[in-house]
């Protein structure tokens, strides 16, 4: 069997390619990575419920509904058929909403492999359980190995080949420490390699999967601030605290801090807050504008996972005890009712407190009711 090599580490000098993968979940992401796999020369299926989208996949190579400007490879093949789709694959990817992860794990379940890996490519915390995606999809998906694939990627760009990072995380058990080249994240990760798809290795999958829930809720905020009228100054400082929050819940949960700072979260944290091609930013945006909820994005139905995140993130802060000023805004404005002034201005008035979190220390705010009242009329 032919061998690929990851260049530079000599631990992952004899790391091999599945063969062949599916893909479950012919969205915009699901097409985006299903292409990047096959233009990796992986043996690439392409599941999907909407028989039109998967018969043009398969007719003119192009997914008509989600990524219609794009040309997909001519080897990606699209199924209808769950069984079809996971017969004879090595590994597959899990590349639907959050709220459809559970169902349509359960779906996979009666078809996979029992020791095939599986990648959770949806990001969020399960409302009712506080489970993240991975722990929801194991919950379904038994003693097969859950892992995820998360970072900074808009689906268009990734399909149109633009030089794409994004990290794969599965936990590593003992073996996979003595031969991490077979490791489902280091074969997964270079399965995904191109020459402009660049994937890297990690352990950490509660880290990484924290980092993908919270950004799109500081994405909200973001762009409600943007939307009111404010610019760099304060978007800077949203992302910045946003990060905090970030690395206080992953640690909480048994992940590390420093995965954080890598691609799943500031990586992905910048991204999604700085363009309205993400539908978190761009939801916010609308909201500062002043807009009704029903009213953003033209009145269409769309799924904004960060709206649904906000109330699952904080209801798992607030079991745990732990302190999201940021995110619990953006739930008291989407899920409370309260004014965005109101809520903007009360959380910059929040007591001074040290960055260094171990110094410990808080002080009142010294601004009167009225400088507040000001601020919050400014923001609405």
């Amino acid at each position: 069997m032919k061998h690929e090599q990851f260049s530079g580490d000599p631990h992952l000098a004899c790391a091999r390619r599945y063969q062949r993968a599916a893909v479950i979940g012919a969205g915009s992401w699901g097409t985006a990575l299903a292409a990047t796999l096959a233009r990796a020369g992986v043996e690439t299926t392409l599941w999907g419920r909407d028989l039109a989208v998967i018969n043009a996949i398969n007719s003119q190579s192009m997914n008509t509904r989600h990524l219609p400007d794009v040309a997909l490879p001519g080897t990606l093949r699209g199924s209808h058929d769950m069984a079809e789709a996971l017969k004879d694959a090595e590994v597959a990817l899990l590349v639907v909403p959050s709220r459809g992860v559970r169902a349509v794990s359960r779906l996979v379940a009666a078809h996979a492999p029992e020791a095939m890996p599986i990648a959770v490519c949806a990001k969020g915390i399960e409302a009712d359980t506080g489970l993240l995606m991975a722990q929801v999809a194991k919950e379904e998906l038994g003693d097969r190995p859950i892992g995820c694939v998360s970072g900074p990627t808009f689906a268009r760009e990734t399909a149109l080949g633009h030089p794409t990072a994004a990290t794969v995380a599965f936990p590593f058990a003992y073996t996979d420490r003595l031969h991490p080249e077979e490791s489902p994240a280091a074969r997964l990760a270079l399965s995904l390699t191109t020459e402009s798809f660049r994937a890297y290795v990690s352990d950490d999958l509660v880290g990484v999967e924290i980092g993908g829930a919270v950004k799109n809720v500081i994405a909200i905020a973001c762009g409600m601030m943007t939307g009111a009228g404010f610019a760099e100054n304060t978007r800077a400082a949203l992302i910045t605290r946003g990060l905090d929050e970030m690395k206080v819940l992953a640690e909480t949960v048994g992940g590390r801090r420093e995965t954080v700072t890598g691609l799943s979260g500031i990586g992905d944290l910048a991204l999604t807050c700085s363009s309205t091609t993400s539908r978190n930013m761009a939801l916010g945006q609308q909201l500062g504008q002043g807009l009704a909820r029903a009213d953003c994005f033209e009145g269409r139905a769309v799924v904004v996972e960060g709206e649904v995140n906000a109330k699952s993130v904080t209801d798992l802060a607030r079991r745990l005890r732990i302190s999201m000023p940021i995110c619990e805004t953006v739930r008291s404005i989407l899920h409370d009712g309260v004014d965005i002034g109101v809520a903007f201005a009360a959380l910059w008035s929040r007591p001074i407190e040290a960055e260094p979190r171990g110094m410990d220390v808080a002080f009142d705010h010294p601004s009167s009711d009225k400088d507040i009242a000001t601020l919050a009329e400014r923001i609405s």
